[in-house]
């Protein structure tokens, strides 16, 4: 059924803020290997559709939901900010789109740009950039570029399911092993583990560093929030590799969901820190734009005795608001309880051990701007 009024529509799926806890939305289905449990229309299209119950009844398992690659032809790949609260001020997303399936990703708004849903064609729907590694080498070895630590993995995840046919991300790293320029990644796949011979001597030259997001190590939670990611023993496994490869590597706690997953902080810091991480942070679950709705589908539908409990938390950490995106507010909330989180972060910290401050990534060994005599030959 067409809906014009967007607004209405989402209201009238029953996942609005007074909605939590009652009974799955109608056109709510869980497709096995997806976190999602909807596809909703992006925020940008002049309609919506909404899914109503006819009472025939419909089958108890759905389709498998193929996952289609499409090509994304960019002009360039190195994506600038100048956000105050995070530590690098230049990425590089080699995806659009992310095959995990993290139903709490706070990029799936961005499908809305590309005239998709945020929910199930967030993950199934994809985007790959073949010349991310020409464009790249380009942009490093334009006249004046200066060299800063280089993001990767800070909106979609680089090695993800699709990496281990596109490659991408080895053929990323490949120029900037070769050009010495750093490189932080952050991921929650095994699948980093395959570029060790990379990473390695990229971080005995102090180049390389990687964090792996532990979000929870309850398999059964991780299946549900993050279907298609890496198991949380195999991530553990992953840290320990990368650590006795002299791999610099941290963990990342997130997100951080109330009443879902903060029981486990300081397990997966130690669990953690015995795997061979050196360095810990933490990100509180954030909702912005369709996340919100998303997140609040897949509560009612997989917790539905604890979604009304973890909204209403969450709105205490967020000034009384779903999501407040004020810059050094956003990743880690406010009010008793984010600070209760955060004490609790820190003298897990302190008790198991990790360290304070990490050394910087080096600057000093790129060679990607071409020489006077290179920038002549074409004429």
């Amino acid at each position: 059924m067409a809906c014009l009024d967007k607004t209405a529509c989402l209201e009238g799926n029953g996942i609005g803020e007074d909605a939590a806890g009652g009974a799955p939305p109608a056109g709510s289905r869980i497709q096995r290997g997806r976190g999602a449990v909807s596809n909703p229309t992006g925020r940008f299209e002049p309609a919506a559709r909404e899914a109503v119950d006819d009472g025939w009844g419909e089958p108890d398992d759905l389709p498998p939901l193929r996952t289609e690659v499409l090509i994304d032809k960019a002009r360039s790949v190195i994506a600038r900010n100048a956000s105050p609260d995070i530590p690098f001020d230049r990425s590089i997303n080699p995806y659009r789109g992310c095959e995990h399936g993290c139903v709490y990703c706070y990029a799936r708004p961005t499908h809305a740009y590309l005239g998709l849903s945020p929910g199930l064609d967030f993950e199934s729907k994809l985007f790959a950039k073949p010349d991310a590694a020409i464009l790249l080498e380009k942009e490093l070895s334009k006249p004046g570029y200066t060299p800063r630590t280089l993001a990767i993995g800070t909106n979609t995840d680089p090695y993800q399911p699709i990496e281990r046919q596109y490659r991408l991300m080895r053929a990323i790293l490949e120029v900037l092993a070769r050009l010495g320029h750093p490189v932080s990644i952050v991921t929650k796949s095994a699948l980093v583990a395959r570029d060790i011979d990379l990473l390695a001597p990229m971080a005995k030259r102090g180049l390389a560093c990687v964090a792996i997001s532990v979000t929870t190590l309850d398999g059964k939670l991780a299946r549900t929030m993050e279907p298609r990611a890496a198991a949380p023993h195999r991530r553990l496994a992953t840290i320990r590799q990368l650590s006795e490869a002299g791999i610099p590597v941290s963990v990342m706690v997130a997100p951080i969901v109330p009443a879902i997953n903060d029981s486990e902080i300081e397990v997966i810091l130690e669990q953690a820190h015995a795997a061979g991480a050196r360095e810990a942070g933490y990100v509180l679950l954030r909702l912005p734009l369709e996340v919100r709705d998303l997140v609040t589908e897949w509560l009612v539908t997989h917790y539905p005795d604890k979604a009304r409990h973890v909204l209403s938390l969450l709105r205490t950490m967020r000034g009384g608001k779903d999501y407040d995106a004020r810059w050094n507010e956003r990743m880690t909330g406010t009010g008793p309880y984010a600070a209760l989180i955060a004490r609790r972060f820190e003298v897990a910290l302190k008790r198991i051990g990790y360290l304070r401050r990490h050394p910087r990534l080096r600057t000093d060994l790129f060679k990607g701007t071409p020489k006077a005599a290179e920038q002549l030959s074409l004429f």
